[in-house]
This record gives C-alpha cells, structure tokens and sequence, in this order.
C-alpha cells in the first residue's frame, strides 16, 4: 500500500523538512513489515484565484487529481475526528486491511479545504484543536506516521 501525503504549498528547506524525511524514511523502513511500499509527497502550488472559495476549489480540483479513485482519502482539517495514538494506529492498521493500494493524506491552503476534498475524504482528522504551520502539520503527521507503524509491530518507541 503507498501513503501519500498531497499539500498545498512548498515546503522551504529547514528543520522541519529535515524532521519529516527523517519521520518518513522510519516509517518506510518499518512500514514494509506491515505492506506499506511508499510515502510519497506531492507538493502542489497555492491557488492565484481572486476569492477564497475559488481558491479552495481550485485547490481541491488539483489534489484530488493527484490520487488514486480507489485510495481511503484523509482529509486534515482543524475540525476533524482527533485520535489518540493507539487510535490512528488502529486506523491505519484497518487501512492496510482493506487492500486499498492508497491511503491518501491531504493537506489543504491557508483558505482550508474545498467541498470536493470533504465530500470525497473517508475520514476528516484534526492533529489537535491548535493551529499548525503546514511545515509542523508535515511533521506531526509524519511522526504519528510512524508511531502507529511502531504500535503496530510492537516497537518499543512507543510507551503509551
């Protein structure tokens, strides 16, 4: 199963860049025990349209475009479902189980998520009630990423 991680805007090189590379090369490694083959981030441009909404569903037309019909979409949004660790593990676990050949995780623009992206997301997951910089929301993501890889096989990082 390939994870991708779609995000409005380019991540700049920095600590946090090199905190989700490192968090995404352990998830990898670790992951292939369990079936995941790839994580992949693809990086898409903000919007230019005049007006949020348009902006929004702009963005949303372009990240649904760069994932698979089949995939189990995520959308993180700040009023989604939140999870324990334990429970996006289990999450993910079920993922795996389902033999979809994409779990697709979407990060939307400043302006949100568009309709298309919501109507489309299987699940809606909030990393916290605060407010995250994308950079940061990469990283969480990518972190938690590989705890529940760790939850999973039973690897000590995790001492929940």
């Amino acid at each position: 199963m390939r994870v991708s991680i779609v995000a409005v805007g380019r991540q700049k090189r920095g600590p946090e860049q090199e905190l989700f590379e490192i968090y995404r090369g352990r998830t990898l490694a670790q992951g292939r025990a369990l079936g995941i083959s790839e994580i992949a981030l693809r990086e898409l441009p903000e919007s230019g349209a005049q007006t949020s909404a348009l902006r929004r569903e702009d963005e949303a037309r372009r990240i649904l475009g760069q994932i698979d019909d089949r995939a189990v979409v995520v959308a993180l949004d700040e009023h989604g479902r939140e999870f324990t660790s334990e429970g996006f593990a289990q999450a993910l676990q079920s993922w795996i189980e389902t033999g979809a050949p994409e779990v697709a995780f979407l990060l939307g623009g400043p302006d949100g998520h568009g309709e298309a992206v919501m109507s489309r997301a299987r699940f809606i997951v909030a990393l916290g009630r605060m407010t995250w910089p994308h950079g940061l929301a990469r990283v969480l993501l990518a972190e938690q990423l590989y705890r529940s890889v760790t939850i999973l096989l039973n690897h000590p990082y995790h001492r929940g």
